[in-house]
Parts: C-alpha cells; structure tokens; sequence
C-alpha cells in the first residue's frame, strides 16, 4: 500500500496524514488509539475521527493528530530584583568605614576617590559581562568561566580563591560586628557595652557567643539554605531599606547637631600635620572594598528574565550605593570629627543625641548585616564547591548532601573564626589591598588585555591599563603604609615593655637592697642589745 501525505496548512500545530482512496475500508469502532506506551512521543495525543471530505469516503487516519503542549512561560528574576540584590553586595561592612576615609582624605579627595571607584567598577563589570556574551561554552557565563578562558585553570583557580578569602573575610567582619552591636566589646581599653546588655542586663544568652550563635541558627540559617539568588530579592529590598533608614537617621542627627554648634568644621583636604603622605593611600582599598561585587554579578545575571537589562542594573546599583555611601560618610564626619574611628559603630555608642536614636542606628547596621550575609555567602559556598569539586556531575544545588555539607562546614568556620578574631580590621585593610583590588580592577583589566575574543578597542584597552595600573600602585603603597604602621607599633610596644622591664628590674633591686639594709640594720640591733 503506498500513502500520501497531506499537510494541514490552516493549523501549525497539527499534523494529519490520511489513506489514499483506495485504502480499505475499516469502521470506525475499529480504531483503538495508542496508548503512552505505543509511541515515545511524550507529547498528548487526540485522534481525527472524521476524514477530510472528498477521500473516497475514508474515516481511517494513518497517524493520530500531534498537538504539543504550551511551551511554558519562562520564569526570571526583574530588574528591580536585580539592582536590590546588586546594591545589597555593595553595600555591607565598608558603610561603616567611609567616614574614616573622610578623616583621612577630606571631604573633596574622597568624594572623587569614590566616583573614580564607582567609574572603574561599572567599566569592569562591562568588561565581563562582553566576554561572557562572547563564550562559546555555558562555562563562560561565569566570573571564573571567563578567567579559564584568558588564563587556563590557573586563572580560574586563582579567582576562586580570591573569591573565597574576600567573601570570608567579610563574612566573619558581619558576625564580629553584630556580636559588637548586640553584646558589646572591648576597644583600646574602653568598654563599649552591646544593646542586648543595655536592655536585659548580663544573662547567658547576652554574652557573645551565645547571642551570635542564636543569630545565626535562627536568622540566618533558613536564608541561606535558599537555592536561587533570586530568592534573597525580598531580604536585598529590606536590608536596603534599612540602610536607607540608617542613612536618614544619621543625616537627621548631623543637621541636629549642625543646628546646635556640636560639630567641628570638616576638612576638605588632608591634614599632612598627623600622617604621612603615605597613609593616604590606606583609604583607597577600603572604597575598592565597599565596591566590591564583582562575583555575584553572574549568578544575578544568569537569573535575569532579561540578561541586557543587567548593564543598567548595575549602573542604577552602582548610582544608589554611591549617594548612600557619601551621604553616610559625611554625616559621620560631621557628627565625630576627627575622633571618628575606622568603625564609625563605635562612635555611636556615645554619640551627643538621645541614647534610643544609638540603639536604632546600631541595631539597623545590624539588621542590614544580617540580611546581607546570605547574599555574600551564596557566593563562597559556589566558589568552595568549584574548588572542591570541579569534576562533579550534578550542580551544587541539584546535590542536597553536598549543599547541606558545604553550608555547615562554612558556618561552623566563619562562627568560630568570629570567636577567635577579636579584631579584624587590619586584616580587613591587607584584603582590600589584595584580594578585593584583584577581583575589581586587576582581573577584569587583564581579561581585556588579553582579549581572547579580539572585541576590544584601544580605548577598552587603554582603560584596563590604567584601571591596571592605579590599582597596583595603591595597593602596593597601602600594603607598605600598612606594614610600617604595624612595625612602628610594634616597636612602641617592644619599647614599652623594655621601659616596663627596666622599670620592675630597677624596682627589684631597689626592694632587694631595702631589705638587705633593713636586714642589717636589725642584726646590728640585735647584736648592740646582746652587748649591753
């Protein structure tokens, strides 16, 4: 039997083939329609009963009509989801150290060190997502995809692990700052006493440890066990509306204080009376760290419904982390002058105003802190888990024993790393100069340079060089800066203590030949009484 096929033109979604005129005839009764297990055809099947007029008069259908379902309604992240999740990677710790940035640099040098920042950050992250469009493989659509392309598993690795020691790093500065806020700490010699204390007196469940540790077991922990980035959106959009509420507050009490002669006239260039030329350079990687987001650009791009709308989104993140960061920085520097310290919460402890606006403030930094963790520690746990496994079949998400390891190991760690540390700031200074100048600015930088693809201009590459460039050099005078500061201190204390030693020696000697003299002078007693 040889058959013709007809084509149904006035449906795309239906395929109809029918006999020829002289097929034999078969009733209609006859006709059994196949079962799911009759054809892999997974689509849903619906069987043609009638036959087209004019075909002998068949009703016999060859195949069953095919209608395949709805493709379904692709599902991603929106725009504003991605500038809340963006300015939530921007703005964490490094908000409480831009007022010290302004004691440093003046008001007018660290404005513009802060825009050229902002600049230099947005003109990177261009940098990446181009070369991530330009990846043949779906490995390119990630910040250590794009480094494997230019620079092999070296690269790769190298990012990674810059990525892990950055993230780290700040996770635990997060748990040591709102251990500072809830259960306070002690400071060069002052008792800064937390809000928890203030509130309920000393308890075991204020102390740090524990108050920490219900933090993150009640808080924290359901956060971070989310699976997609897109998950955080809502926590992102509360965590910046807290700082956006921090920065009213501290705005609110600035102009109070302006108002009422209580602030001192800001500086708009550096004091050189107090520092070094040097030490100016110390602030630098603190603003590179406060813009730094870089590997959480491409887990938020790949969740976008609308992966061109990124660009604009990191550009609307980078414009609203920058007027909070000058206007928090300002406020500060108004508020405390040049006492402010590099952690500008401290201040707050005793600031002029009402003691309840303190608690606010300090307890809304916190909040925000909280809310930021699960967002920097979905990228360590990916990092971590492309270093430890890079040859594993399914996805960190898809693997539930792996992802539920991964994420209590780090806690664990990052907890008792929080416990040990009790100050991290230094440190917090060497990684700005290190490991978050490398993921800003050097690695993107070098990408362009090395242009695999060939889609870079001059000037692209002209920029990386000086994006290159500027980097190096600051971190490298911040790192000297830095090592000098700790080796003069250290010598202050080694002094101190041979002043010290020298001092209870002299005092030993003094003791031991007082009591040798008062030992004879009570045996010549004793003997002149023998005498008489």
């Amino acid at each position: 039997m040889c058959g013709r096929l007809e084509s149904n033109t006035n449906s795309s979604k239906s395929l109809r083939v029918y006999a020829v005129t002289n097929a034999p005839q078969f009733s209609r009764d006859s006709l059994t329609p196949p079962t799911s297990t009759d054809s892999p055809n997974p689509f849903p099947l619906r069987m043609k009963s009638p036959a087209k007029a004019g075909v002998g008069g068949a009703f016999v259908p060859l195949l069953p009509e095919i209608e395949p379902p709805e493709s379904p309604v692709p599902i991603g992240a929106s725009f504003s989801s991605a500038v809340f999740n963006i300015s939530t990677s921007i703005v964490g710790a490094g908000i409480m150290s831009i007022p010290a940035t302004l004691r440093v640099l003046g008001v007018g040098p660290a404005f513009l060190v802060l825009a050229a920042v902002a600049f230099l950050c947005d003109a990177s992250v261009e940098f990446l997502m181009r070369y991530t469009a330009a990846g043949d493989s779906p490995a390119d659509a990630s910040y250590s995809g794009v480094m494997a392309e230019s620079f092999g598993r070296v690269g790769s690795v190298g990012l990674q692990i810059c990525v892990a020691l950055t993230n780290l790093g700040a996770l635990i500065m997060y748990l040591i700052i709102i251990g500072d806020v809830l259960s306070g700490n002690r400071s060069e010699g002052t008792v800064h006493v937390g809000v928890l204390q203030e509130w309920f007196g000393e308890d075991w469940w204020t102390v740090r440890s524990s108050a920490i540790a219900i933090t993150v077991v009640a808080v924290m922990l359901p956060l971070v066990l989310l699976r997609r980035v897109d998950s955080l959106r809502f926590t992102s959009a509360v965590s910046i509306f807290v700082a956006v509420v921090f920065v009213f507050i501290s705005s609110g009490m600035a102009v109070y204080a302006l108002f009422h002669g209580t602030i001192q006239t800001p500086r708009l260039l550096p004091d050189f009376t107090h520092q070094s030329f040097f030490e100016l350079f110390t602030a630098v990687p603190v603003i590179v760290v406060a813009f730094t987001f870089h590997f959480n650009v491409h887990p938020i791009r790949a969740e976008m419904s609308c992966v061109s709308d990124m660009t604009l989104a990191v550009r609307a993140s980078l414009l609203l982390c920058s007027v909070i960061y000058a206007t928090v920085g300002l406020s500060g520097y108004l508020l405390f002058g040049d006492e402010t310290m590099s952690d500008v919460l401290s201040n707050f402890d005793r600031s002029l105003t009402s003691p309840l606006l303190d608690d606010v403030v300090r307890l809304s930094y916190a909040l925000h802190l909280v809310f930021v963790f699960p967002l920097i520690f979905y990228s360590l746990r990916l990092n971590i888990d492309e270093l430890l496994f890079p040859k594993a079949r399914l996805l960190l998400v898809a693997d539930t024993s792996r992802f539920l390891g991964l994420t209590a190991l780090l806690l664990a760690f990052i907890y008792l790393a929080a416990m040990v540390i009790p100050n991290i700031w230094v440190v917090f200074q060497f990684a700005g100069s290190t490991t978050a100048v490398c993921l800003s600015l050097i690695f993107p930088g070098a990408i362009v340079l090395r242009d695999v693809h060939g889609i870079c201009k001059r000037k692209d590459k002209v920029l990386a060089g000086i994006m290159i460039t500027i980097a190096v050099i600051s971190s490298c005078i911040a790192i000297y800066s830095d090592f000098r500061s700790l080796f003069e201190e250290k010598c202050s204390t080694l002094s101190h203590l041979k002043k010290l030693f020298m001092f209870r020696l002299g005092q030993f000697f003094y003791y031991f030949k007082s009591s040798i003299l008062i030992n004879n002078f009570l045996n010549e007693n004793y003997c002149t009484k023998k005498l008489f």
